[in-house]
């Protein structure tokens, strides 16, 4: 099962390229850009990977990122993060990035852009792998700085196939961004947004109302509201469900809480991906293997969420097709 896992096609639609940052690129570009960092070895830092909730984890999430300075650093970044996925069966990649956490560091917005554009343009030229790139806000900063970033973006926006929403979601709701969501709605960008994570059902219901989002990224919370399950069901919105990272983060206590299996069986539309593979146990196949482990899921399940991504994808439709056809052949 698992190599058939490994080799079925896989697309990851949650993916914080800055959660895919190793300890041991975190240790080279640390020293590329002389940038201290408070742990002496590899081991130290894995070792800080036990989180107790979303912020103990989003602590050291903004710490980390302290070593990406260059445009090169976020193309290697991004590289070796495609490498991995590539040699998992990750045929599309969906990487969003936080602009403000690197605009408060001093990184101009054209850094990471460019580094991260140049490296999915390699992805594609060396393993055929296609991309998107969605440009998320932070929930726990003003909306009026998200505003600005998504003007500032102006000479980006060919580049943006949707903007998002992350962070810290207690406290944060959806509702806050209503105006930097129809902004981007004007501009014809899509729109996607974190909710149903650490905060209530409510948020889901918010950010499918007042965001007119695409896609609901995590949505686990859905369950509670028994109205909202109908509108899931019927509208088929997509929810880019993290198992691994649920479990690290202390929204469900295992995998076996997971509330995967009830969501696929009451109609809903997931699919699985890997959130911040560097802090929450690995990559989509990952993901794939801890489904089957705690769920004993068939073939056929797992073709279903497979394609569900690849119909929830930010992709042309002839590559859609493409993908589709490759999958109808596992």
């Amino acid at each position: 099962m698992k190599t058939w896992l490994r080799e079925l096609p896989k697309v990851e639609l949650h993916l914080h390229i800055e959660g895919s940052l190793e300890p041991e690129l975190m240790f080279s570009l640390a020293a590329r850009n002389n940038v201290a960092l408070p742990y002496d070895t590899v081991d130290e830092v894995r070792t800080a990977y036990d989180f107790s909730d979303l912020q103990s984890f989003l602590n050291l999430y903004y710490q980390g990122m302290r070593v990406l300075h260059t445009e090169q650093d976020f193309h290697d970044l991004a590289m070796a993060y495609f490498e991995r996925a590539h040699e998992e069966g990750v045929v599309h990649v969906e990487l969003s990035f936080d602009p403000q956490a690197h605009l408060n560091r001093g990184v101009e917005l054209a850094v990471p852009f460019e580094g991260l554009r140049r490296a999915m343009r390699d992805a594609e030229r060396r393993w055929g792998m296609t991309t998107a790139l969605i440009m998320s806000f932070l929930r726990d900063r003003d909306a009026s700085e998200a505003m600005d970033v998504l003007e500032r973006a102006a000479p980006f926006y060919e580049s943006i196939d949707a903007v998002g929403l992350d962070s810290a979601e207690v406290g944060n709701p959806p509702a806050k961004f209503a105006a930097v969501f129809e902004r981007a709605k004007a501009l014809g960008i899509p729109r996607v947004a974190h909710a149903g994570e650490e905060g209530p059902a409510a948020y889901i219901s918010e950010a499918l109302e007042v965001l007119d989002i695409c896609r609901i990224d995590h949505g686990v919370a859905c369950l509670q509201d028994a109205e909202l399950m109908a509108c899931l069901r019927e509208s088929q919105i997509p929810l880019t469900v993290c198992p691994l990272s649920n479990v690290r983060l202390k929204v469900v206590p295992t995998m076996a809480d997971h509330p995967l299996p009830a969501m696929i069986e009451q109609g809903v539309k997931v699919t699985l991906n890997s959130d911040d593979p560097a802090y929450f146990g690995g990559g989509v196949l990952n993901n794939y293997l801890a489904c089957f482990e705690a769920f004993d899921w068939d073939r056929d399940l797992f073709k279903q969420l497979a394609g569900n991504a690849i119909e929830a994808a930010f992709m042309p439709e002839t590559r859609r097709s493409e993908l589709l056809e490759r999958l109808s052949t596992c």
